[in-house]
């Protein structure tokens, strides 16, 4: 996949799987920006990576749950770097608890992040995709967002939105030779799955028929081949990389 004089915005991308997709699309030539929130110190050494890789990329801090923040981040991307063509909305978080105990604010903190995000910083790019005929947008969804999970109630709904969102975007703006799909991780060692404990562990391995958890590169190679050229007849699909645990 070659995807130089292309330039692509990954949100979230100063760790886990965000990180491992910057890094994907900055290797095949894109020139990427890198995104972060809060974890300036990641997203630093993101970029340290890409650039010692012989990569092209910028840093941007924005939270993207805010729609003026988002609408901003993308036109100085646009800006910084030339323009946007794929846009990987990879922003995310958890707030774990079953849902009688769970706060207004555990909610709205998970739906804001991982998908009043998705809605904000996607409206924001579209434009100019729209004006150059030619768009990759990649979410990433969870097969949580499939399947359900107790103890994630506003996690899946969020998860379950974004699949929702992406089919119904995919119609939107296939004419415009736009695509638009959705990666659905399996079990992942990040940061978000780090507070799982050894039984939870051993339980998911039992349950994933290829008898182990993914990695975030696995997942990266998905998001990369949705966004090449050669994948343009791909649209409104949900691509899950989890070792066979949701087989649809």
């Amino acid at each position: 996949m070659d995807f130089s004089g292309k330039v692509a915005l990954v949100t979230g991308s100063s760790s886990g799987i965000g990180a491992a997709i910057a890094k994907e699309l900055a290797g095949a030539g894109a020139a990427v920006a890198v995104h972060y929130r809060g974890n300036e110190a990641g997203a630093q050494e993101v970029a340290d990576a890409i650039r010692e890789a012989g990569g092209t990329c910028a840093l941007f801090q924005a939270d993207v749950s805010d729609v003026a923040q988002a609408a901003e981040l993308v036109k100085r991307v646009q800006e910084s770097l030339g323009g946007l063509d794929i846009l990987v909305n990879n922003a995310g978080t958890t707030r774990d608890t079953l849902l009688m105990t769970m706060s207004e604010d555990a909610w709205d903190t998970v739906i804001a992040t991982n998908l009043k995000s998705v809605y904000a910083v996607t409206r924001a790019a579209l434009r100019g995709m729209v004006r150059k005929r030619w768009g990759r947008i990649i979410n990433i969804t969870s097969v949580v967002g499939l399947t359900g999970q107790a103890g994630q109630t506003n996690y899946a709904a969020s998860k379950a939105g974004i699949v929702g969102f992406t089919k119904s975007l995919a119609r939107e703006v296939a004419s415009r030779n736009i695509t638009v799909n959705a990666v659905a991780p399996g079990f992942i060692p990040t940061a978000l799955t780090g507070l799982l404990n050894d039984e939870q562990r051993d339980e998911i391995i039992r349950g994933t028929p290829m008898g182990r958890m993914g990695t975030p590169e696995e997942v990266a190679w998905a998001v990369a081949f949705l966004a090449a050229e050669r994948s343009s007849f791909i649209t409104g699909q949900v691509v899950t990389v989890d070792g066979g645990l949701v087989m649809m």
